[in-house]
């Protein structure tokens, strides 16, 4: 299933995208990068790459994480990012004020992560949890009654370990939340007419979900097996409570998917061959 429900916006040739739905919500920040409208060149053209890539330069990550998060913050000044070393696990930390976010403890003076972590909970205004893909789903789940956001990182060994659902019950057992609260949108990712995956995965899944012989794709023309990664996390935040109209699914492949120009819209790990840059997807509450 893929409802796309997005807004595109735009600063010079920087594009962010955002949850057009989630506009009634003026204390919530958030947005999904893409490929263009930076300053790394290392990737072909000028690319907003927001990653510690070992390819890029230090000062160009720097100056492309200003300006995304200077479009996303809409001229609010005083946010900080707070991201985690990701490590395809199931590991969701809740960020609180009292452990310095807002004086930069939780990263390094270079901007990088200190928290090892998949996922990223809080309440705390000007706090911008931010996970990096390049190929795995960007998760964002919102309890709009008490203003708490997640922001989670679901490569297949995340979704496996069932990240979504523990990032959830995280935020139910720290703050309260009750799903019927809640609203979530699932990023731009690779998508199952891209992401070949081998019998063993499937093997994986079907141990863990009823529900796994709906995630593959076996086309009937190869011996292909296709992991829809959209669709496992979706079912995961249905089987948490989250009302199925309160589900977003941006529905687009980092694999495949082009701009107006024909070129990559995102950064590809798969599709690039490991020599790929980063997007960044940030969501905080606003002060």
């Amino acid at each position: 299933m893929v409802i796309k429900n997005e807004e595109v916006s735009r600063k010079n040739d920087l594009e962010i995208l955002k949850v057009e739905a989630w506009k009634q919500y003026e204390w919530l920040l958030h947005g999904f990068s893409t490929r263009d409208g930076g300053v790394s060149k290392v990737y072909g053209g000028s690319t907003l790459n927001l990653g510690w890539t070992k390819e890029d330069d230090a000062t160009s990550v720097a100056e492309n994480r200003r300006r995304f998060l200077a479009a996303v913050c809409r001229r609010r000044v005083g946010s900080v990012l707070v991201g985690a070393k990701q490590i395809h696990s199931n590991i969701v930390r809740v960020v609180k004020k009292e452990d310095g976010a807002l004086e930069g403890r939780l990263q390094t003076e270079g901007g990088k992560a200190v928290l090892e972590a998949d996922g990223l909970i809080t309440d705390v205004p000007q706090v911008l949890l931010g996970v990096g893909t390049a190929d795995c789903v960007p998760v964002f789940v919102v309890d709009v009654a008490k203003r708490v956001v997640a922001a989670v990182h679901a490569g297949w060994r995340g979704t496996l370990a069932r990240i979504v659902e523990q990032g959830i019950a995280t935020m139910q057992e720290a703050y309260g939340s009750q799903a019927h609260d809640m609203v979530a949108a699932v990023g731009p990712s690779i998508g199952p007419c891209c992401y070949t995956v081998g019998e063993s995965v499937s093997s994986e899944f079907g141990r863990q979900f009823e529900y796994a012989r709906e995630l593959f794709i076996r086309p009937t023309d190869s011996r292909e097996v296709r992991l829809n990664l959209w669709e496992a996390n979706r079912r995961q935040l249905l089987d948490a409570g989250v009302p199925e109209a309160s589900i977003v699914m941006m529905g687009e492949c980092t694999a495949c998917a082009r701009s107006q120009s024909g070129a990559m819209r995102y950064f590809s790990h798969r599709a690039e061959h490991g020599i790929a840059g980063r997007m960044l997807n940030v969501i905080g509450v606003a002060a």
